[in-house]
C-alpha cells in the first residue's frame, strides 16, 4: 500500500496533540521522564515473589469502576495486597500520563499504547494478555452521511488516535480495503473526543466501540447516521505496568497476584451475561437492557495464552504498520513483554478460556 509521509497532517504536531490533550487528566505537567532514564537496559529479571510481601500497594486502573464490580459479583475475596487508589482512567493516552505522573502503577489496554509508551520514550512491560477474536469496534458515520462501506472512506475525514486501539483498528481497515493514508484525511483526536466530532460533523467516520455504538445509533439513525461492520480485530486486551514498578520486587508480586483476578473476573462477566447486563450497562451506564444485551451479545470470549508467541507477532504487525505511516519508528516489540509473568492468567482459569 502506498504510503504519504504528510498524510494531511504534521506528524510531530500530532503527536503533541495526543499529548496535549491527555496531561489533564492526570497532571503530567513536569512529570515526563527521559527516555534514558527509563531504559529498558533496566528492566528486572528476577524471579517473581512467591508470596505478596506486607505492605505492597498498587494504584490500579478500573474505568467506571469495572474491576471492583466484576470482582464483588464474582465473589473472588480480598485481594493479598492493599489497593491505593481505583483510578479511573483506561484511554491509551491518558493511562501514559498518568504512569508518567507516578499516579498510575497497572493498567488494562489495548495493544497500541506501549507501542506509543515506548515511541515517548516511556518503558513499561506487557505482564498478561487476553486475546480478541471478534471485533470489539464497528465504524459511525456522521449524521446525514452516504457512506456505506470502508471504500467509501476515501476523501472522507476519519477520527484518529494513533495512541488508542481506535487508531490501529482504523488503520488496518484502511490497509485492508486498500486505501493509502493520503486518500482520507485523518482528523488527530482522542478517543473520548469522537462522539462530539460524530454529532458535530467535525469527522465524517469515527471507530466506536461495541459499549458505546448501541446508544450512538439509537439517537442519530432517524438523522441518516449509520454504523459500518468489518471483520477487522484488535487482538489484544492487556494489562501493563512501567518498569520501574515492575522492577520493585514487592510491586512486582502484587501484579502477578492482580492477575488472576483480572482474568477471573473477566470470565466470571462473559458467563454471566444476564447480571453483568443489569450490575453494570443498566445500574450504572444507564443503558436499557436491550441496549445492554446488544453489547454482551458481541462480547469476546476471554482467551488468555499460555504462550505469548502470537500476541508478540500481533503487536509486531502493528508496530510496523505504524511505522510504514511515519508515526512511530520500527523497533523490536519484544522488549515490552516482561515474561516473568507469562502463563500466569492461563493458569487461574479452566481449559476452555486458554488459548
Amino acid at each position: 500500500m502506498p504510503i504519504s509521509r504528510t498524510s494531511g497532517m504534521d506528524r510531530r504536531l500530532f503527536l503533541t496533540s495526543l499529548v496535549g490533550a491527555a496531561a489533564g487528566v492526570a497532571g503530567l505537567s513536569g512529570c515526563a521522564e527521559s527516555s534514558a532514564a527509563t531504559s529498558t537496559k533496566g528492566a528486572s529479571t528476577a524471579p517473581l515473589a512467591d508470596k505478596v510481601p506486607p505492605g505492597a500497594a498498587l494504584r490500579i486502573s478500573s474505568y467506571q469502576g469495572t474491576q471492583q464490580l466484576q470482582f464483588k459479583l464474582a465473589e473472588l475475596g480480598e485481594l493479598p495486597f492493599k489497593v491505593s487508589s481505583w483510578v479511573n482512567v483506561a484511554a491509551g493516552p491518558d493511562v501514559i500520563n498518568a504512569f508518567r505522573a507516578k499516579s498510575l502503577d497497572l493498567a488494562n489496554n489495548a495493544g497500541i499504547p506501549p507501542i506509543q509508551a515506548h515511541y515517548q520514550g516511556f518503558d513499561a512491560k506487557i505482564v498478561a494478555i487476553n486475546i480478541t477474536r471478534r471485533p470489539n469496534y464497528v465504524f459511525a458515520t456522521k449524521p446525514g452521511s452516504d457512506i456505506r462501506s470502508v471504500q467509501d472512506f476515501k476523501g472522507k475525514k476519519l477520527a484518529f488516535s494513533q495512541g488508542q486501539a481506535q487508531g490501529v483498528v482504523l488503520l488496518r481497515a484502511l490497509k485492508k480495503a486498500g486505501l493509502a493514508y493520503d486518500e482520507v484525511k485523518l482528523v488527530p483526536l482522542t478517543s473520548n473526543q469522537f462522539l462530539t466530532a460524530l454529532q458535530s460533523g467535525q469527522v465524517d467516520i469515527a471507530p466506536l466501540p461495541n459499549t458505546q455504538s448501541p446508544a450512538y445509533i439509537a439517537q442519530y439513525e432517524a438523522k441518516g447516521a449509520r454504523l459500518i461492520t468489518t471483520d477487522v480485530v484488535d487482538l489484544l486486551n492487556l494489562l501493563w505496568a512501567p518498569t520501574s514498578v515492575l522492577n520493585d520486587e514487592a510491586q512486582a508480586a502484587a501484579v502477578a497476584a492482580y492477575i488472576p483476578y483480572w482474568a477471573k473476573g473477566t470470565v466470571w462477566a462473559y458467563e454471566h451475561p444476564d447480571v453483568w447486563n443489569e450490575e453494570f450497562y443498566v445500574k450504572t451506564q444507564n443503558l436499557t437492557a436491550a441496549q445492554a444485551k446488544s453489547i454482551s451479545d458481541l462480547a469476546n470470549k476471554p482467551l488468555f495464552p499460555p504462550s505469548w508467541d502470537e500476541a508478540i507477532r500481533w503487536e509486531q504487525e502493528t508496530a510496523d504498520l505504524l511505522a510504514e505511516g511515519g508515526f512511530v519508528k520500527k523497533f523490536d516489540v519484544a522488549s515490552l513483554f516482561d515474561h516473568r509473568f507469562e502463563g500466569i492468567a492461563a493458569k487461574s482459569v479452566s481449559e476452555e478460556y486458554r488459548k
